[in-house]
């Protein structure tokens, strides 16, 4: 492992290399280039083996990378060598697909339990995870070590349940809850806002000129509220 910081960005390559990997030797494709890797990834030749350059010299000049070699490293660098035991809070829609994607699609993540505190929901299964009572997550959690969780609840119970989480161990979020969290510095947590992605996404199913044009014919002949004058 390389001595200097490595930066967030190259992390977050790391595992869409590593789904790359996955398919590429489900087609039993022994070696690629960092070319045929650019193709796959959408990140350029040059940015890909910088990348890995961090963390040792793993391919062969002319010859590219052994897949299952390459892929063996990435799943050590990133802690995936052994299956990760996560919990996630928030039994709602959302956290119940969270949950059954991750236990049936996600080979290296294993969910254990999910907290709600709806009553009704505690003691039912999500496919065979239990889902426990919230105030039963702090002994849960530090029973089995927890260090990364899933939160899935509503904005106004999100910082609760991230305090909880922190101070019984958990180091690693990735939140879905619409809000900004505070959390220590030695905690990572990753946003992954639905809504907002969405609402971005929007900008690009219609035409930008047509979009503009249409903006400037709405804004025609109106004065902006700064315009106005005193009669």
């Amino acid at each position: 492992m390389p001595d200097r910081a490595i930066s967030k960005s190259v992390i977050k390559r790391l595992p869409i290399y590593l789904r790359i990997l996955d398919q590429l030797i489900q087609r039993k494709v022994d070696m690629v280039s960092s070319k045929e890797l650019s193709y796959e990834s959408g990140f350029t030749a040059e940015q890909i083996r910088k990348d890995l350059a961090y963390f040792g010299a793993f391919g062969t000049r002319g010859a590219g990378y052994n897949t299952a070699y390459l892929r063996e490293k990435i799943i050590k660098i990133i802690g995936l060598d052994k299956k990760i035991e996560t919990v996630v809070f928030g039994a709602g829609n959302l956290g119940t697909a969270l949950t059954r994607y991750n236990s049936t699609k996600n080979p290296y993540v294993n969910v254990i339990a999910v907290f709600d505190r709806d009553s009704r929901l505690v003691g039912k299964k999500i496919d065979e995870i239990d889902i426990y009572a919230l105030e039963d997550a702090p002994q849960f959690i530090e029973k089995h070590g927890i260090k990364v969780a899933v939160i899935s609840v509503p904005a106004a119970a999100a910082q609760e349940v991230t305090d909880l989480a922190v101070h019984h161990g958990v180091i690693a979020i990735l939140n879905f809850a619409p809000v900004k969290l505070n959390y220590p510095e030695h905690v990572q947590v990753h946003n992954a806002d639905l809504t907002l992605e969405l609402q971005s996404l929007i900008y690009y199913s219609s035409a930008e000129e047509e979009r503009l044009e249409r903006l400037r014919k709405e804004t025609k002949g109106s004065k902006s509220p700064k315009s106005f004058t005193l009669e």
